[in-house]
């Protein structure tokens, strides 16, 4: 049996196609993956149509970003025999239960969303927003419990949404499995219900702030470093992250966006120790020169990122393979989630097969 298909608890995350992943992805989520791939089933899905709600008049870019996405994450260390990565609309059992979840919400529980209408704001979508965009949230607690997932890595700024994913499992199996609204989110399936009340797994790092040390690393915001960035690239994004800091003999803050770095790239504990010490005291060591030992960390992390990424680099035909294998895995978990889904529902009335030519 494959380390793919053996029995294991079982992970789900993703991410909406929105270009090349950066420094940001790798802290907040990607490197968990890599680092549970070993002991969880894992599934990491590209999420296609979540990106038609604000780009559906750019049908040619959103699958040109979605090949990128699998080349990025490929280059930072997800083994494609070990995990899966799946296309959003190539497994219908998403949709399916989508529409199902749809009706256990109310309208204005999904509008309550804090990612939601961060989302709103900070892409100045006003209300203009089209209806599929509050529905993504929706979709989203389809994307995990149609892999009926025990956890799902997930940056800080995604817990939301995932809570609003256990309140969706909790609710279907109360409502038709008969499991009590006093049941330990635990207990659930032993109850009888189909879907796993899922947890968030953080990372380490919630949140990478951006080199502007304004926002959270994005690159619609223009404020993030690409696997892809040269080192001459990486030391000019980093010599601006700015700290306010005047004089290396004037006292700093090591919680400051600066120190987020140095503990997020400097591997050596000691090293770091002794940076925010002299940091703190103002003991004669400037932020130009820490910054040059974070420049250099990074480009130590992302050098061999550089290299396997050029493996794939215009290999296209291998990532279709690698989507394809993963699609159909998926396919095989999420048809055995919605029979058990529409049987709970009273919605079934025959048995299909669905499966790639």
């Amino acid at each position: 049996m494959s380390s793919k298909t053996a029995t294991k608890p079982r992970i789900l995350t993703g991410d909406t196609p929105t270009g090349q992943l950066h420094l940001g992805h790798y802290v907040g989520s990607v490197k968990r993956r890599i680092e549970l791939q070993d002991t969880y089933e894992c599934f990491f899905l590209i999420a296609n149509m979540h990106a038609f709600t604000t780009r559906a008049n750019e049908p040619d870019e959103v699958r040109r970003d979605c090949i990128e996405i699998v080349r990025d994450q490929l280059a930072m260390g997800v083994d494609p025999d070990k995990s899966s990565f799946v296309i959003q609309t190539e497994v219908p059992a998403i949709s399916e239960l989508t529409y199902l979840f749809a009706m256990l919400l109310p309208f204005n529980r999904v509008m309550r969303n804090p990612t939601l209408k961060e989302e709103i704001k900070v892409k100045g979508l006003g209300d203009t927003y089209s209806f599929g965009f509050p529905l993504y949230v929706v979709g989203q607690t389809a994307d995990i419990l149609a892999f009926r997932a025990h956890a799902v890595p997930v940056g800080e700024d995604q817990v939301p949404h995932l809570e609003l994913t256990r309140e969706v499992a909790r609710r279907f199996n109360q409502m038709y499995c008969g499991v009590s609204d006093q049941a330990e989110d635990a207990d659930h399936v032993k109850l009888g219900g189909v879907f796993p009340v899922p947890v968030a797994d953080v990372g380490t790092v919630g949140k990478l702030m951006g080199y502007d040390g304004k926002q959270k690393m994005s690159k619609s915001l223009g404020n993030a470093i690409f696997i892809t960035d040269t080192e001459k690239q990486i030391r000019k994004k980093v010599a601006k992250l700015f700290t306010g800091r005047q004089s290396p003999t004037e006292p700093g803050d090591p919680t400051n966006v600066l120190f987020q770095y140095v503990e997020c790239f400097i591997e050596d504990e000691d090293r770091v120790a002794e940076l925010k010490d002299r940091y703190a005291r103002g003991d004669n060591i400037g932020d130009g020169h820490i910054k040059q030992e974070v420049a250099e960390a990074i480009n130590t992390l992302l050098e061999p990122m550089r290299q396997r990424r050029a493996q794939y680099e215009g290999n296209d035909d291998t990532i279709m393979d690698i989507l394809k294998s993963g699609c159909a895995h998926a396919i095989e978990v999420t048809e055995q989630t919605l029979a058990l889904a529409k049987e709970a529902a009273r919605l079934g009335f025959f048995e299909r097969e669905v499966r790639y030519r």
